[in-house]
C-alpha cells in the first residue's frame, strides 16, 4: 500500500507539470512563434516611423473607450442567462467578472473564463458547473456569430476569403475531413462507447460524478433556450459584436494607409476590408495565445494585405490596436482587483 501511495505521489507531480505545460506553456510558445513569424519580414524602421509620426492617437483612444461597452454588454447578456437559473447578480460584479476574465487571459489564456465562473458561483453560492454551463452557452453564441459573419464576409468579399484559403488551407483540410466517411464512422464509434460507459457504468463513483457534472453543465447551457428576454439577449449579442467591429473600424482612421481604404471606390467607405480583417481576426482568436497576441495580429495583417497594405503597415496597425486594447484591459483588471478586494473586506 505504501509503495502504491509513493508511486502515486511520484506520478502526480509529473501529471501536474504536463498539465501546466499544455495549459500555459503551449499558448506561450505559440504566441512567441507567431510573433516571430509576424516580425520576420517586417521593415522595423518603416514600422517605427509609422507608429511614431503617422498616427492620430485620438482614434486609438476612441477605440479603447468603445471596447469598455463591449464588456458591459457582455455582462448584461450573461445576467439574462444567470437570472433564468435564479442567480440574480448585480451588474457591477458581473462587469468586474468580465473585466477580470479578459485581463487574466492576457497572462493565462482561458483561465479567465474559469475565474469569472468561480467568482460568481462563490459570490452567489451557486453550483460552479451550472455557472460554467451559462459561460459555455455564451461562447457557443459567439461561435455562431463568427460563423454568420464569416458567411457574410464570404458573400461580400469572396475573392479575399478565397485568397486566404489558398494561402492557409487549414479550412479546406477541415472540409475534406468532414466529407470523409471514416471520420463519421469513427465519431459514431466514439459516441457509442461513451453512451455504453454512462449507460452501464452507473455503479462507478467516477462515472456518477461525471454524470452529475454534465447535468449541471447542461442546466446552465439549456437556460439560454428557455429563458425570458430572448430578444434582449439577441440585441445585446449584436451590441457586443457591433462594438468589436466599430472599434476596429474606428482605428482605420488613425493611419493614412487604412484611411485611404475608406476613400477607395468599391470598398463601401472601408467597411468591406474592415469586415474581412475583422472576421479573420475573430477566427484567429480561436488559437490559444496570450491575449490574442500573434494570431490576431497576423489575421488582421493578412486581411489588410488583401487590399494593398504592406507588412510593415499591417504590423504597425495591428500592434498599435492590440496594444491599446491591452492597456485598457490592464486598467479594467486593476479596477476589478480593487473592487473585489473591497468587496471581501466588507463581507469580512
Amino acid at each position: 500500500m505504501d509503495e502504491g501511495k509513493d508511486n502515486n505521489d511520484k506520478i502526480n507531480p509529473a501529471r501536474r507539470a504536463l498539465d501546466y505545460l499544455l495549459r500555459w506553456g503551449l499558448p506561450l510558445a505559440l504566441t512567441i512563434l507567431l510573433v516571430v513569424y509576424m516580425f520576420r519580414k517586417v521593415d522595423f524602421a518603416e514600422m517605427w516611423s509609422l507608429v511614431s509620426r503617422g498616427v492620430d492617437y485620438w482614434w486609438i483612444l476612441l477605440a479603447m473607450f468603445i471596447s469598455i461597452f463591449s464588456h458591459i454588454f457582455r455582462a448584461a447578456r450573461w445576467r439574462i442567462q444567470l437570472r433564468s437559473l435564479g442567480i440574480d447578480t448585480p451588474m457591477t460584479p458581473l462587469c468586474c467578472s468580465i473585466f477580470g476574465c479578459y485581463a487574466l487571459n492576457l497572462v493565462f489564456p482561458r483561465l479567465g473564463e474559469i475565474w469569472r465562473c468561480s467568482y460568481i458561483s462563490r459570490r452567489e453560492k451557486a453550483p460552479f458547473t451550472t455557472v460554467v454551463g451559462t459561460m459555455v452557452a455564451d461562447r457557443v453564441c459567439d461561435t455562431l456569430t463568427v460563423l454568420v459573419l464569416t458567411f457574410l464576409a464570404f458573400v461580400i468579399s469572396h475573392e479575399a476569403i478565397e485568397k486566404f484559403m489558398a494561402k492557409y488551407p487549414v479550412g479546406r483540410g477541415l472540409l475534406e475531413m468532414l466529407g470523409s466517411v471514416w471520420f463519421w464512422v469513427g465519431l459514431a464509434v466514439v459516441v457509442a462507447c461513451v453512451w455504453a460507459l454512462f449507460r452501464f457504468g452507473r455503479d462507478n463513483k467516477i462515472v456518477n460524478k461525471v454524470i452529475g457534472w454534465v447535468r449541471n453543465l447542461w442546466t446552465g447551457f439549456y437556460a439560454i433556450m428557455r429563458m425570458k428576454g430572448k430578444w434582449k439577449f439577441l440585441f445585446l449579442s449584436l451590441a457586443i459584436w457591433g462594438c468589436y467591429f466599430i472599434q476596429l473600424y474606428v482605428a482605420f482612421f488613425a493611419f493614412d494607409f487604412t484611411r485611404e481604404l475608406c476613400d477607395r471606390p468599391g470598398l463601401a467607405f472601408g467597411l468591406v476590408p474592415c469586415l474581412v480583417a475583422f472576421v479573420l481576426s475573430s477566427l484567429g482568436m480561436a488559437v490559444p495565445s496570450n491575449g490574442g497576441l500573434g494570431p490576431w495580429n497576423i489575421a488582421v495583417m493578412f486581411g489588410l494585405a488583401l487590399y494593398g497594405v504592406t507588412d510593415a503597415q499591417g504590423t504597425a496597425f495591428s500592434m498599435l490596436q492590440w496594444s491599446g486594447q491591452t492597456v485598457m484591459l490592464i486598467l479594467l483588471g486593476v479596477f476589478t482587483m480593487i473592487y473585489v478586494g473591497r468587496e471581501r473586506k466588507v463581507k469580512n
